[in-house]
């Protein structure tokens, strides 16, 4: 083969290994857009005196005597129905804040759905806050994919977490959740996606208040 026909050929393998370099910066850029974009969880919620103590696990604690009164959430669920949190007073209520579109609420999903099975007929109530979302299908569709059978508001906007009282939630940190007490006050939170381990600790504490 002459040097004239092997030139083809090396400038035909260097442009495709350019090419491949340009798909793998891609799709670690994809990558960190997914990780940026879900929230990389943690414990601050930015700011304001909510008396939270976090412990190593992430998850922070509020004494029942400085709890804040959970604030007005309600609307349209993801399914098109009514749903007023209040009405649930008198129960332990977890609340989760999830997105379609966030791989550690996918992940997180299912825990939350088994504990919900084992608690429900002790007084609790799950309920999720789905956010970002421009419509109600993918939330739909990730409810049905992960059998969660609890109620979720639909809050595209991020509207109902900003009514919490500034330092409770961080509105970049999907998933979070919240334990409210059967007063209504919120009693533990956390700003990061949830083992069922994790969960089960955060939440019988306040179930076990009397």
């Amino acid at each position: 083969m002459s040097a004239a026909s092997r030139a083809p050929l090396r400038s035909n393998r260097a442009t495709a290994r350019v090419r491949r370099r340009a798909a793998l910066g891609a799709g670690a850029a994809v990558a960190a857009l997914l990780v940026s974009a879900c929230g990389s969880g943690g414990t601050s919620g930015g700011g304001g005196d909510t008396h939270f103590i976090t412990g190593s696990d992430g998850i922070a604690t509020v004494g029942k005597g400085e709890r804040a009164d959970a604030p007005d959430l309600s609307g349209e669920t993801v399914d098109g129905k009514q749903l007023d949190v209040d009405d649930y007073k008198g129960k332990v209520v977890v609340l989760n804040v999830w997105g379609s579109w966030c791989p550690p609420c996918r992940a997180e999903a299912k825990h939350f759905q088994k504990v919900y099975e084992d608690v429900k007929d002790q007084g609790v109530q799950f309920v999720g806050i789905n956010t970002r979302d421009t419509s109600t299908g993918p939330a739909r569709a990730f409810e049905k994919e992960y059998g969660v059978t609890y109620p979720s508001l639909y809050d595209p906007t991020g509207k109902l977490m900003l009514r919490f009282e500034k330092g409770t939630l961080n509105p970049q940190a999907i998933p979070s959740t919240l334990v409210i007490d059967r007063d209504g006050k919120i009693a533990a939170r956390t700003l990061q996606a949830l083992s069922e381990e994790k969960l089960r600790s955060m939440l019988e504490p306040v179930l076990a208040e009397k």
